[in-house]
């Protein structure tokens, strides 16, 4: 599997969920986000208490750029979703560590798999070693008020 890139300079990444900026993560997704569009404020609370949450913290403000959560059993299964990075922190790379830095928190847990799903960034993924499902005719999805 390929290395994790480096984080850059000036930014941390943290699994404190007290240091979620949540206001700001509603923001991102319910107005930017293709894939949680419209999502309510109460809907966003639960998905950040039933995850482990990723955030990416500027050095000198404090302020969170770049967040990720994944829903887990820390066993044989993990979900990577609600991956975003700021407009204004876009493009130095924190997208790639960020989601480096959620493979590596899972390895030692020796999960089956992480899944995850996108429509335009598969490039990121594949450089961390996400891969097309062998056999997507061997899954399936009960699907609620599509």
């Amino acid at each position: 599997m390929t290395d994790t890139p480096p984080l850059a300079e000036g930014y941390e990444i943290s699994t404190d969920p007290d240091r979620l900026d949540v206001e700001r993560v509603h923001r991102w997704l319910s107005t930017d986000a293709y894939w949680a569009t419209g999502r309510s404020r109460e809907k966003q609370d639960r998905a950040i208490a039933g995850s482990l949450n990723f955030g990416v913290y500027a050095l000198d403000s404090g302020d969170q750029v770049a967040y990720a959560r994944v829903i887990t059993d820390l066993a044989s299964f993990a979900w990577l979703c609600d991956v975003y990075v700021d407009p204004s922190a876009r493009g130095e790379g924190i997208g790639t560590a960020l989601v480096g830095a959620v493979r590596e928190h899972l390895r030692p847990y020796d999960v089956r798999r992480i899944l995850l799903a996108t429509h335009d960034a598969h490039g990121v993924y594949e450089k961390l070693g996400f891969a097309p499902l062998a056999k997507p005719d061997q899954w399936m999805a009960l699907l609620f008020g599509q």
